[in-house]
């Protein structure tokens, strides 16, 4: 997803020179070409993220599509405040991309996993909030970030869904997608993790469980619609994140039954508790530690 992501914006910034990208001194593997072709339009703010944010604040605010670029935890927890207070407060055009949402530094420690930021910049006024499942989801949300005024906050992480796209049917911020139909239950998912749904429902084609697979790309804006079908048309909800349960999907999956006055038959939410993570290794190693691996999903179907 990292590489559909500055993909897509070296194609958008070839026609759009109001556009530009700057790291905090990490992804020249995945940069390198961007900057070398759009020297113009790229910086390197270095170890200095709050830095990094207000120079994207001033940049918005003259008339620039800014993109700050690094590690989950490092443009958003860093400089909560620069995000909250200047960016936000002002409705600054800043697209706020961190790469490696969830386990996907997994072997770098707690300070590399990015596990509450959902939660935390769904909270902030005037920030929307997407986490993708797939590259294609990825390019489409990129081509309406650089149209939307105000800031967006964009979540990709290292694995991602095949890209299981129905035809002319048209992306569209704030809606969710049915990428498989079902009635016994649904999965509903944010980020890469949906790959497991998928997994798990071929898992259950020949016991002929049909299993609804729900891609929730935007987190904020959230599509409700969606949520309520599922209550009501299947036999059970499951929520999927790589994220805290606290204030991610599930939450929010929770606040639309309540504030609809509708609940589904039975539900479950598969996230994180919350604690510090002492264990390192791959991002499948600590899904399958933290119990939101295939395995556990399956024995939550069951």
């Amino acid at each position: 997803m990292r590489d559909a992501f500055i993909s897509q914006l070296t194609l958008l910034a070839k026609k759009d020179p109001s556009i530009m990208l700057i790291t905090g001194d990490l992804g020249f593997g995945v940069l390198d070409g961007f900057a070398k072709d759009f020297p113009d339009q790229y910086i390197n703010a270095g170890v200095a993220e709050q830095n990094m944010t207000g120079i994207a604040t001033g940049l918005a605010m003259e008339g620039r599509k800014v993109f700050t670029y690094s590690i989950g935890n490092f443009n958003t927890l860093r400089c909560l405040e620069q995000i909250r207070n200047d960016a936000c407060y002002h409705e600054a055009n800043v697209n706020i991309v961190s790469v490696g949402g969830g386990f996907s530094y997994g072997p770098l420690g707690y300070s590399h996993h990015a596990t509450e930021d959902l939660a935390i910049m769904r909270a902030i006024p005037n920030c929307r909030v997407f986490s993708p499942t797939n590259t294609w989801e990825v390019e489409q949300i990129v081509n309406n970030m650089v149209n939307m005024v105000g800031v967006n906050y964009l979540r990709i992480d290292k694995s991602s869904a095949p890209n299981l796209n129905k035809k002319n049917i048209p992306f569209k911020i704030g809606e969710g997608r049915i990428v498989k139909e079902g009635k016994d239950i649904a999965i509903i998912a944010c980020g890469g993790i949906l790959d497991l749904a998928l997994r798990a429902r071929e898992l259950y084609e020949s016991k002929n469980i049909s299993i609804r697979v729900v891609s929730i790309h935007s987190i904020k804006p959230f599509d409700e619609k969606i949520v309520i079908d599922c209550a009501k048309e299947t036999g059970g909800i499951i929520t999927l994140e790589e994220h805290s349960k606290l204030g991610g999907l599930g939450s929010i999956v929770c606040e639309t039954f309540v504030k609809n006055r509708v609940l589904p038959k039975k539900f479950k939410m598969m996230g994180l508790d919350s604690k510090f993570s002492t264990i390192v290794g791959s991002q499948d190693y600590l899904r399958d530690v933290n119990k939101i691996g295939l395995q556990s999903l399956v024995d939550n179907i069951n």
